[in-house]
């Protein structure tokens, strides 16, 4: 539902253009303009992503939770995704590839052959990244991070020749993420903190925007975005009927373990095409 307003944007957009399509061979690119877009969005996940972990609750993670043996209780290891089951032998899905829809609007300035600008950009996405630690009990911990939208404010700087134009661009990026958290685990308490977060970062990439008519263009970009969120923490706690011998809640520490993830960056890539209309 949430990207049926760039497709009706550009329906809107295509059906009020009364130019005709003719490429013009020296188009001038200065002035406003507004456009949508529609495109891929991956994920790229950090490789060797962990859980980490606050066994005496003094902000610090980095500590090992172990059991009463005093062996690390997290030995099963980590994974990418979310986990298909709960034993590290299950494996984890690996999250799939998101899609945005966007709506920008700019201005460009044109200088000879080179053509500035700045464009404000808003987008709903859809994509996610998750990451998975397994506990020797068996039990899965899932935590993942959804980007519901975007905000960026972005400069670009490109060469015209002909009816392309050739680009590069870069700027600043606002994300909503929200969080959640599952597992397998029935033997403790889990509370969770912050799941709404505000994520902000850059963007930088390429493309080339080709023109149709005098008022009418279409674009093919690439976007790579890199966003910083806020420590997502989830305190694993006792029930009531919580074993001591837990690993989560032993002596000495009997209150509980914070969790959280070991990356704190969504880095994303996004495969685009749109189109522009020019004032």
């Amino acid at each position: 539902m949430k990207f049926l307003l760039p497709a009706a944007s550009l329906s809107l957009l295509m059906a009020g253009v009364a130019a005709p399509a003719l490429a013009q061979s020296s188009p001038d690119w200065s002035g406003p303009y507004i456009g949508v877009y529609g495109g891929a969005l991956d994920n790229k996940q950090d490789d060797g992503e962990t859980l980490v972990f606050d066994r005496n609750l003094d902000g610090v993670f980095g500590e090992t939770v172990t059991t009463a043996a005093a062996a690390n209780a997290f030995a099963p290891g980590f994974c990418d995704g979310g986990a298909s089951g709960d034993a590290a032998a299950s494996g984890c899905n690996s999250d799939n590839t998101g899609v945005e829809g966007s709506v920008r609007a700019g201005y460009d300035w044109q200088f000879g052959s080179i053509v500035a600008g700045l464009a404000a950009e808003w987008s709903a996405t859809d994509v996610s990244d998750t990451v998975t630690g397994f506990s020797s009990t068996p039990a899965s911990y899932v935590f993942k991070r959804e980007l519901t939208d975007m905000a960026a404010l972005r400069a670009r700087l490109g060469y015209a020749t002909g009816p392309a134009l050739v680009y590069v661009t870069g700027g600043a990026a606002r994300g909503s993420i929200e969080n959640s958290f599952r597992t397998t685990n029935t033997a403790n308490s889990f509370v969770t903190q912050k799941d709404e977060d505000k994520a902000d970062g850059w963007q930088a990439g390429a493309g080339l925007e080709w023109r149709l008519a005098p008022n009418l263009s279409v674009t093919g970009e690439y976007l790579y975005t890199s966003l910083s969120t806020d420590d997502y923490v989830v305190r694993a706690g006792n029930t009531g009927t919580t074993p001591a011998t837990n690993p989560f809640i032993l002596a000495p520490n009997t209150t509980g373990t914070d969790i959280a993830r070991s990356s704190d960056e969504m880095k994303l890539h996004a495969f685009r095409i749109g189109m522009n209309v020019r004032f």
